[in-house]
């Protein structure tokens, strides 16, 4: 697991070899060393940890403003309500 500063206002985490729970629980910390408006963009290879963040984004108000797919690997942008 590793969160990194991209630049002001965006983070990521790479959550790549992870299986549920884990990478839903990595994103929740690392939602709440952002603020409002920030973004965090989420690396993962687990297909089904996927339901698990939009459903914990759902209950969050947290948005999912882009998603990509690279192979195996997906890529989210979440937007911190």
């Amino acid at each position: 697991m590793k969160f990194i500063k991209l630049k002001e206002g965006t983070y990521e985490l790479d959550v790549k070899g992870y299986v549920c729970p884990h990478p839903q629980i990595y994103t929740k910390k690392a939602l709440t060393k952002v603020q409002p408006g920030e973004h965090l963009h989420v690396i993962f290879d687990n297909p089904s940890s996927g339901e698990s963040i939009a459903t914990m984004c759902d209950l969050t108000g947290d948005e999912i403003v882009a998603k990509q797919q690279e192979g195996g690997k997906f890529i989210w942008d979440i937007e911190k309500a």
